[in-house]
């Protein structure tokens, strides 16, 4: 069971102008991440407005993506379903289309106790023929793991990853003084303040929803610590990036990346309703910091599109 490390960025589903899901500009994202050093991409987590696709939408962006695997990343698949067993149905399609691996969450909405969630990812990775990988990420869903829980979950061979996205910093520490046999991954908002700490502490990765927009500064940022030169990077990085970072987190997931990536004349589309993008000084901001950290003329993204 493969564990990622680095920079495991959480994708944006591209939609075309009618609402469809936009396969050539899911082949243009993906090649833009691999050439920019990410190491492995979840598609459909949250970042990809999975909520808001169909089931068929969801198979087939499985189906339609790993047609475009060279084997340079892992390709991830958001698999939550919203029980047990429509995730269990999830994860099984995605394997059988291939995928490295799944990455799963508490279902949405029911607020469920710790306990019926921690069973309910050992009944997924118990059902699972590919990698897990488990996702606390209570500002969604409200059920917040504890690190015992987490450390729990690791034992099961099929459980190879934690995204960490809790709001108890000091669960950093927890997870690594554990030592568990997984990767320990966190989100990328500053507001939360897991990086500094995860990575500090032994961590190998993040599991970033920036990288859309800036994926080979969150490679230096997610990469592991085995030097003091990687910690100098990371240091170095991580400050310089902090506004890019701000702005990407300053309203909810995907919706300011998302924005700022169909205003630089990436394959982004629209958000799906009721989702809309940002506009107005909101937007121009993201593109103001594009310019003034050398970001538009690095990666050749064109500003002058935000006007359309």
């Amino acid at each position: 069971m493969t564990k990622p490390t680095g920079s495991f960025v959480a994708m944006i589903t591209p939609f075309n102008r009618d609402g469809s899901i936009d396969y050539g500009g899911f082949r243009t994202l993906l090649d833009f991440q691999e050439k920019n050093g990410t190491s492995a991409v979840l598609i459909m987590g949250s970042t990809g407005e999975v909520s808001m696709l169909s089931q068929e939408e969801r198979h087939r962006v499985v189906e339609e993506t790993m047609k475009f695997k060279t084997g340079g990343m892992q390709f991830f698949y958001g698999c939550t379903g919203n029980n047990t067993q429509t995730t269990i149905d999830y994860v099984q399609h995605a394997a059988a289309a291939g995928a490295d691996g799944t990455i799963i969450a508490a279902p949405a909405y029911i607020c469920a106790p710790e306990a019926d969630i921690e069973q309910f990812f050992f009944d997924v990775a118990e059902a699972s023929d590919i990698p897990v990988g488990i996702y606390n990420n209570p500002p969604r869903v409200t059920t917040d793991l504890s690190a015992e829980a987490i450390l729990r979950l690791a034992e099961h061979p099929n459980i190879v990853v934690n995204k960490e996205s809790t709001g108890r910093v000091g669960q950093a520490a927890k997870l690594a003084a554990g030592n568990p046999d997984m990767s320990l991954m966190c989100c990328d908002s500053p507001n939360l303040g897991l990086v500094v700490p995860t990575m500090s502490l032994g961590g190998h990765g993040t599991a970033n929803m920036s990288g859309n927009i800036i994926p080979a500064e969150m490679a230096v940022i997610s990469k592991p610590w085995e030097s003091f030169e990687d910690s100098e990077n990371f240091k170095d990085m991580w400050l310089h990036m902090l506004p890019m970072l701000h702005f990407t987190y300053s309203a909810i997931n995907p919706v300011p990346v998302k924005s700022l990536m169909r205003a630089v004349g990436l394959p982004a589309g629209d958000l799906r309703r009721p989702l809309t993008g940002l506009q107005g000084a909101a937007l121009q901001r993201g593109l103001d910091i594009l310019r003034d950290l050398g970001l538009a003329e690095k990666y050749g993204f064109t500003l002058a599109a935000a006007a359309e």
